[in-house]
């Protein structure tokens, strides 16, 4: 596949980053199943808790029915628990969407515990809480977009900022292979989950945990019109001016098929602020 041929970055090897931080390994371009089955293993699943408001804002029928078909990929209340949400929280949710998943699951949230949803699109005009006071920051599938705009390391120190002491930074992205240069794997969607620990750890955060309840194995990630290809977008041509994209259509047979991965293999990090 393409994204095998891409040249491995050395700067990204993760042997002594895994020593400092006593990490499970991160999948590898030569993981074996036996590897793979070993290392998800090793990842901290999330210990669920009675909340009984995330348990009702989940399963409303006040959210949207397209939000709610896909909570089979994206599994809200195991890992909301996974992050450690709690009632009454201050949740700073970075550039949201206009669909707006995860805002249809927090903002009614934070209402009915007497906590308090904050969407920022622009981090560095403000993070919309006084410095030190948010208990959560929030961000979904968006390193790939900041890596290309060099924005990573300023938007992670402004998430910091915001955070009070012992505050938690949730993330979720779409993630490939380890070893792979960000650059080249940035405009498929993808982003190998050592350059954001290594973000995260350089911003001065903690990393807590590592689940592998977003993972998906199907995703070989390497796709003709990269992350977008599969559901929710599901795009099956090629778009105006992208150099990366396939120069013809899916096929009914291809479009099936990518149907059938389902979403993307995700990263899911729980990072802390130190106390």
């Amino acid at each position: 596949m393409r994204l095998l041929a891409l040249a491995v970055t050395a700067a990204l090897a993760l042997p002594a980053l895994a020593a400092a931080q006593s990490l499970p390994p991160l999948p590898t371009l030569d993981e074996t199943a036996a590897q793979r089955t070993a290392r998800r293993a090793a990842m901290t699943p999330p210990v669920l808790q009675e909340d009984t408001a995330l348990q009702a804002v989940v399963g409303s029928s006040d959210r949207p029915a397209a939000d709610a078909a896909r909570d089979v990929y994206r599994h809200p209340f195991e890992t909301l628990t996974f992050w450690g949400l709690t009632p009454g929280s201050t949740i700073v949710e970075i550039e949201p969407g206009g669909a707006g998943w995860w805002r249809n699951i927090l903002e009614p949230y934070a209402a009915s515990t007497g906590g308090t949803y904050v969407p920022v699109n622009r981090p560095l005009e403000g993070m919309g809480v006084p410095d030190g006071t948010a208990d959560m920051v929030v961000v979904a599938r968006a390193f790939h977009n900041w890596h290309r705009a060099g924005r990573t390391g300023p938007y992670l120190a402004a998430f910091f900022k915001a955070l009070k002491p012992g505050g938690v930074l949730a993330i979720e992205q779409h993630r490939s292979v380890d070893g792979l240069n960000p650059d080249q794997t940035a405009p498929t969607g993808y982003v190998p989950e050592s350059y954001v620990i290594r973000a995260a750890l350089a911003a001065g955060f903690v990393l807590e945990a590592r689940s592998e309840l977003n993972a998906n194995p199907k995703d070989d990630h390497d796709h003709p019109y990269g992350v977008w290809t599969l559901p929710p977008v599901r795009t099956s041509a090629p778009r105006q001016g992208n150099a990366n994209d396939r120069p013809t259509p899916l096929t009914e047979a291809e479009r099936a098929a990518f149907d059938a991965i389902g979403e993307s293999d995700r990263m899911t990090l729980r990072f802390r602020k130190p106390a």
